[in-house]
This record gives C-alpha cells, structure tokens and sequence, in this order.
C-alpha cells in the first residue's frame, strides 16, 4: 500500500515546510568594554552652565566630565 500523498494534518505540514525557512535571530553580542572610554551621549545644560565651562577655552568637555565625576562621588 501506498503511503498517503498529504498529511493528514495540514498544520503539521505547513510547520514541516516553514519551520526550516524561518529565520534565526541572533542572541545580542555585548562588546567587550573598553577600559577608559569615552561615550557620546547628547546632554542639555543651562546656556550660562555651558558659557562658563567654554569660556576658559579648549578642553571644556573633560572639565565638565571632572565636575560630573567630583558630583557623582568618583
């Protein structure tokens, strides 16, 4: 005897057909941190807050990273 052209399930045999076409998502893949590094981030301050850390010319970002560090207790 011939064995059945169609399962008797359907669903069954659409998952069969499906299943290998459905794609695989990968698992997220932290990267390793850097020791140090420096991360852009967007940040709003006070227009004044902003004038007098630039007023004392280059370099006014890593004075503002020094103050957030002495806030923060680093």
């Amino acid at each position: 005897m011939k064995p059945p052209r169609r399962s008797k399930d359907p669903w069954d045999a659409a998952e069969a057909v499906f299943r290998p076409a459905a794609p695989t998502i990968p698992e997220a893949v932290k990267k390793p941190a850097i020791p140090n590094a420096k991360e852009t981030v967007s940040l709003r301050l006070d227009q004044d807050v902003l004038e007098a850390f630039q007023a004392d010319g280059p370099g006014w970002q890593d004075r503002i990273n020094a103050a957030l560090r002495a806030a923060a207790g680093l």
